[in-house]
């Protein structure tokens, strides 16, 4: 069986695999789209299928929208090469719940595929869309650091993401300049924020060179809303696993490939049950029935405290721990690391320390969000998950996760309370060393500092005697990586003493875990 829109006709087969269909009509969809395009999405990759996508086939499913999704990539088209046009569109969800069970579903909410290279008629479709009244939304996952905007870009050629969104707004600003709504659907702090400042920068330089006039940034103030969103889904890369299995089951075309920027899609899915996604209410030119399909809409204030609770005290900072204490230990599964009762340990405590000064912001319990993630996303087996992938950009990352905690605490006057954070930090500086705990040497995942933090434990071995102080001390008095002065805020010794003891020789790490 192959996955497209003649095999999803056939429907004993699916029933009899019990795999759920789409409940509406996707040809009469399609072409509803294609005469009112509601939302344009860039970013086709495996969080947007497994979550946003789904979400979107929930509302359809229960006929809460006429209009599907229109999904563009935003650099290359290998993604819609690989696994968009060959099937028709359509992907195939694999939910890995945590009893080890899995659920299968075909998801036909994306109804079109398009690059976004300019100059192509795919650019030249883009373009009518822009400009469509009927948009409602410009959606994007592209990561944070897609939001970073290129100087330079022509307004005829622009170069990334940023500034061809730019100018197919400004297309619809010439066309009329009806609202819309641009949603930022990415893990990053205040979203929505960040996507706008990369919009008006290259607007702002196309307005300087004369290439735009200013009504169009005003346009860009004024007509359009850049809400801010929190978006919580484990989405691992396409399993070996997965893709054996459905082979096994009749599937004849579910391999998956790797991308020239290192990116795996397949015309599959696989992603945890649990999912939260909560949005800033502000949109300018309608919205789907989102809340039909799970999705929380509040105002920015709450956005901002379930952020806060996720990304400093709930599941970040353990996620992060796990991380560098798994590579350190050898575990090539975050579930694993779940069955150590150390590991455990530490994660539990550190929940503890940041669910203390979090606020609880109401449409999502911080007690019962900790909880879940502690007692079943965590240690969900059928989720493939890796320390490894997890350690990725870690000095990018421990100043929001780490260091608002600690900010909080020493504002109290209380961080010499801090007793697990210390080790999550010492951890991480451990990690950097690039050698396990028995003392082999281990590959470190990509990160922008690496370079730099690594060569600062160059003269450090295992069981030999080192200044810890002098080689920490340029590490944890760096506000640019945790937000504040570890020594200044009370911490930074604690820090070294929990380092001290992770380097004493072979087996340190997990003896001062057990200790």
């Amino acid at each position: 069986m192959k996955l497209n829109e003649q095999s999803i006709q056939e429907r004993g087969w699916w029933q009899e695999h019990h795999i759920a269909l789409p409940h509406y009509d996707r040809a009469a969809v399609r072409e509803t789209t294609k005469r009112n395009p509601s939302w344009l999405h860039f970013g086709p990759g495996n969080i947007f299928r497994a979550f946003i996508a789904a979400v979107q086939q929930r509302v359809l499913n229960e006929g809460k929208a006429e209009t599907g999704i229109i999904a563009a990539a935003p650099h290359s088209r290998e993604a819609i090469d690989a696994v968009y046009h060959p099937h028709d569109d359509l992907s195939l969800m694999v939910t890995m719940k945590a009893d080890e069970t899995k659920s299968l579903e075909v998801i036909g909410s994306v109804v079109a595929s398009l690059d976004s290279n300019p100059g192509s008629l795919d650019w030249q479709a883009l373009e009518r869309i822009a400009a469509a009244p009927s948009l409602e939304i410009i959606s994007f996952t592209i990561t944070e650091k897609g939001y970073k905007a290129t100087s330079g870009q022509s307004l005829a050629a622009p170069a990334d993401t940023m500034g061809k969104v730019a100018a197919l707004l400004y297309k619809r600003f010439c066309a009329g300049g009806q609202p819309v709504t641009l949603l930022s659907l990415d893990n990053c702090s205040h979203n929505g924020s960040v996507l706008k400042e990369g919009i008006l920068q290259v607007a702002e330089e196309w307005k300087e060179n004369g290439s735009v006039p200013e009504d169009f940034l005003s346009y860009l103030q004024e007509r359009i809303s850049y809400p801010w969103t929190m978006i919580d889904k484990i989405t691992p890369r396409p399993s070996n696993d997965i893709a054996e299995e459905l082979k096994a089951m009749g599937f004849e075309d579910m391999g998956f490939v790797q991308s020239k920027r290192g990116s795996f899609y397949a015309p599959f899915v696989n992603a945890e049950e649990c999912g939260y996604l909560v949005i800033e209410d502000d949109f300018r030119n309608g919205r789907p029935a989102l809340e039909a399909g799970g999705v929380i809409f509040t105002d920015r204030e709450t956005v901002e405290k379930v952020e806060r609770m996720k990304v400093c005290a709930c599941l970040n900072p353990l996620h992060t721990a796990l991380a560098v204490y798994g590579c350190l230990l050898g575990y090539h599964r975050i579930s694993d690391e779940m069955s150590n009762p150390d590991l455990k340990n530490l994660v539990v405590g550190l929940g503890a320390e940041g669910i203390k000064v979090v606020e609880d912001p109401v449409v999502l319990k911080p007690e019962v969000f900790l909880r879940e993630c502690l007692e079943s996303r965590f240690p969900n087996a059928a989720i493939p998950d890796t320390p490894q992938r997890i350690a990725t950009d870690t000095s990018q990352k421990v100043g929001i996760r780490y260091g608002e905690t600690i900010k909080a605490y020493a504002k109290l006057g209380k961080a010499l309370e801090l007793t697990y954070i210390p080790w999550a930090i010492a951890g991480w500086c451990r990690y950097l060393m690039g050698v396990d705990d028995q003392g082999e040497a281990m590959a470190l995942s990509p990160d922008p500092l690496l370079a730099s933090l690594t060569e600062q434990f160059k003269t450090v071995e295992l069981g030999k005697s080192v200044d810890v102080h002098a080689v920490l001390m340029p590490i944890l008095s760096d506000a640019s990586i945790f937000g504040c002065d570890l020594y200044e805020a009370g911490i930074g010794e604690k820090v070294e003493r929990c380092f001290a003891q992770l380097i004493l020789g072979k087996g340190a790490v997990r003896a001062a875990l057990h200790q």
